[in-house]
């Protein structure tokens, strides 16, 4: 009997393909409502730090350096108030074999998938995900597919994304090109089910555990170099896997004192699945596009429950504008000899800003960088803007309009982070949790992992049901 290959055929199977794909049975983790053991799926389903250490080392993964940014510091403390400006540092993780910290992620995916006798992996992303599954592929010898959404109906691509595409390729694997919008989950689980190919979602326990080095090492390097944890560290913020499993090392470090701050784009205004406006904006991760609906309901992807959950470790979250990452990108190269891409440079423009509300003693710690190339050159991503009618200018960047202009900061002193309410996100993400479950009544489990997904209390909780009503 043919299967029904139908889109609505395709999606009613979904639950199925997905075990399958992944070999982890989510039930085991559910409870009767809302809440899930979080913690039993970490454990169960990932390894030990020491073993993800070891897989890493094995791929020439991890290990990069935490490298102190002194002269963008000393601009930062021009603009501070006396006393003020405290030590920049940044994790280089574009010496990663990818040139990104998703290389972490893709270690631990690829290594589980070859032990568990997969013959290929497959993955959907646009970003350096792609890329790094499919080095990760070429080292452990396993085929691999990248599925990406590159394209508007009118067949213009990202210049980002396609620099992407070409790398994976470079390392073998086949990329599958899409247009933007629902196909992209229809044709992943199509080519999982006609494969059989292991499902190296970015959101899978194997991966955002494979990010908790990134936060160990952090902590170990701050502490032989500075005798101590660091104050602050940022994480660039999309899907929430990079923070999430970033907030988990520093935890397993010991460094409970450690701030998490999350940083994106703001693209307020644009809708990442609009055919119309998927070319409207520069940015194609680390933006408010993901980051928002990411963070308000995590299990909107590709498994059953995500791993990546951003509001159980996040102590603040910020946004920069466009032009404010490019001018950060340009002044990381120009002032510190390093050019790297625009996703770490997210992070480094918060940091830059929030540097200057610390005292002077203080670290703050930019957690990544990524690899730079053709298509992730600011002028390649400018030119595309102004290609799709967007106007660039140097001015005040608080002016800039997401889909319309892109403003350069005419000085240095006009970059400053924008604090989200993220009172208002656990309020949507608590919303959502009761909508997408079709729950009435909560349990006491309800309310202790809802507490706990939201880095709250039970009483925060109950004071929000009661405003839901």
């Amino acid at each position: 009997m043919n299967k029904d290959m139908s889109y609505e055929g395709v999606m009613s199977r979904k639950n199925e393909i997905m075990k399958e794909a992944v070999g982890i049975d989510y039930e085991r983790f559910e409870g009767k409502g809302i809440a899930f053991d979080y913690e039993k799926m970490m454990r169960e389903t990932g390894y030990t730090l020491e073993e993800m250490k070891k897989i890493q080392r094995s791929t020439g993964v991890g290990n990069t350096p935490l490298l102190e940014l002194k002269n963008l510091t000393n601009l930062a403390r021009k603009f501070s108030d006396k006393g003020k400006g405290a030590r920049i540092f940044i994790k280089d993780e574009a010496s990663n074999p990818s040139g990104s910290f998703k290389a972490r992620r893709a270690a631990n995916s690829v290594y589980h998938a070859k032990k568990n006798g997969y013959k290929g992996v497959i993955a959907a992303t646009s970003g350096n995900y792609g890329a790094a599954v499919a080095s990760q592929a070429a080292i452990h010898g396993l085929k691999c597919i990248i599925v990406q959404e590159c394209y508007d109906s009118k067949g213009k691509g990202q210049p980002e994304i396609i620099e992407k595409a070409r790398k994976c390729e470079a390392y073998g694997a086949e990329v599958v090109q899409l247009t933007v919008g629902p196909e992209l989950f229809y044709s992943f689980l199509v080519l999982l089910e006609e494969t059989g190919y292991f499902n190296a979602s970015l959101y899978t326990p194997f991966g955002i555990a494979g990010v908790e080095t990134l936060g160990y090492e952090i902590s170990m390097q701050m502490r032989a170099l500075e005798g101590r944890d660091p104050d602050v560290v940022v994480c660039t913020n999309a899907g929430g896997g990079n923070l999430t499993g970033t907030a988990r090392g520093l935890v397993k470090a010991g460094s409970e004192n450690t701030l998490v701050v999350g940083a994106s784009v703001n693209l307020e205004g644009l809708h990442m699945a609009s055919d119309d406006q998927f070319n409207k904006k520069s940015f194609t991760t680390g933006h408010t596009g993901f980051g928002i609906p990411f963070a308000t309901w995590p299990d909107r992807s590709d498994v059953p429950r995500s791993a990546a959950r951003p509001l159980r470790y996040m102590d603040r979250y910020v946004t920069v504008s466009q032009g404010e990452v490019f001018y950060m990108t340009e002044s990381l190269a120009q002032l510190e000899g390093l050019e790297r891409g625009p996703a770490g440079n997210t992070s480094l423009a918060a940091a830059f800003s929030l540097a200057q509300e610390l005292d002077e003693d203080k670290i703050i710690v930019v957690q990544e960088t990524e690899y730079t190339g053709a298509g992730k050159h600011i002028q390649p991503q400018l030119s595309f803007a102004r290609e799709n009618g967007i106007e660039i200018k140097f001015g005040n960047p608080k002016e800039e309009i997401p889909g319309e202009s892109i403003i350069l900061p005419e000085h240095p002193s006009l970059i400053k982070a924008e604090d989200l309410d993220l009172n208002k996100i656990k309020k949507s993400y608590i919303k959502n949790c009761l909508k997408n479950n079709n729950v009435k009544k909560l349990s006491n489990e309800d309310l202790e992992f809802l507490a706990a997904d939201t880095k709250t209390d039970i009483e925060f909780v109950k004071k929000i049901l009661k405003e839901l009503k």
